[in-house]
């Protein structure tokens, strides 16, 4: 594991979305076959994306060779939505680049069967040669995607409840309001993400430091299910000072120097 460390949110989201485009490049410069990468939503990946866009309309990179699945999408809520993670994806990146509209996939939280879509999901990762770079975030109980704590480490693409915390959180972008926040979701598993050859986690905040801590620091455990990425051979968390903050000294300083 390797944690990058940077002043500010947006130092550290410029790194990833300047990683993540170096790694589109390098793929492109030895093979037809387009990239795949993973994607999240919420605010934590809000500065990477307008940094890619930056480097699309700067001629820099180039997504017309990229697939993208997005992690998870809520049940029940229309697409339409304004927090509906489809909507979020077209006004945060998609709408802004030149992915062909083809090569997204975002699961369907209206599906009259949700395993079924679930399954297929996972076939569709499978059929596109599986992820080269998930890009993921971090919850502040140490939960990537919507893998709740003690989700199974070996986790595919399933429904999931949300917990109380999880909504209360999230209810910031309902108006405040509990009862808006589905109380389900649709969201790829721990297993799904660490498959990907690459994963590169954003952890931004003070909120988060107790996660960082736990998955860098603590055992490997379904109660921290970013923990995961301990076993993973090229997984990255990118964080921002106040993110670092509980790490122990040495910790810090081993990531710092050898960075």
């Amino acid at each position: 594991m390797q944690v990058i460390i940077r002043n500010t949110m947006v130092e550290a989201s410029v790194w990833a979305a300047r990683y993540i485009a170096d790694k589109i490049n390098a793929k492109a410069a030895v093979s037809d076959k387009p990239f795949v990468i993973g994607l999240c939503t919420g605010s934590t990946p809000i500065e990477t994306y307008a940094e890619l866009i930056r480097l699309v309309k700067a001629g820099k990179v180039s997504f017309k060779n990229v697939i993208s699945f997005n992690m998870d999408e809520y049940v029940g809520l229309p697409v339409e939505h304004p927090e509906s993670y489809h909507s979020f994806m077209h006004k945060y990146l998609f709408d802004h680049i030149d992915e062909p509209a083809a090569n997204i996939h975002i699961l369907d939280g209206n599906a009259p069967d949700l395993a079924a879509e679930c399954a297929a999901y996972e076939k569709a990762i499978e059929a596109a040669g599986g992820f080269d770079l998930f890009l993921g975030g971090v919850g502040e109980d140490g939960h990537i995607a919507f893998n709740e704590p003690f989700s199974s480490l070996q986790s595919r693409t399933r429904v999931i409840t949300l917990t109380r915390e999880t909504r209360e959180v999230n209810s910031r972008f309902f108006d405040g309001d509990l009862e808006k926040v589905p109380a389900q979701a649709l969201s790829v598993g721990v297993a799904t993400v660490m498959g990907a050859k690459e994963v590169v986690v954003l952890a931004f905040g003070s909120k988060k430091a107790r996660a960082i801590k736990d998955a860098v620091e603590g055992p490997i455990s379904h109660y921290c299910t970013l923990s995961a990425l301990q076993n993973h051979p090229a997984g990255i968390i990118a964080c921002d000072e106040p993110a670092v903050g509980e790490l122990k000294v040495n910790s810090y300083r081993y990531f710092k120097a050898t960075e």
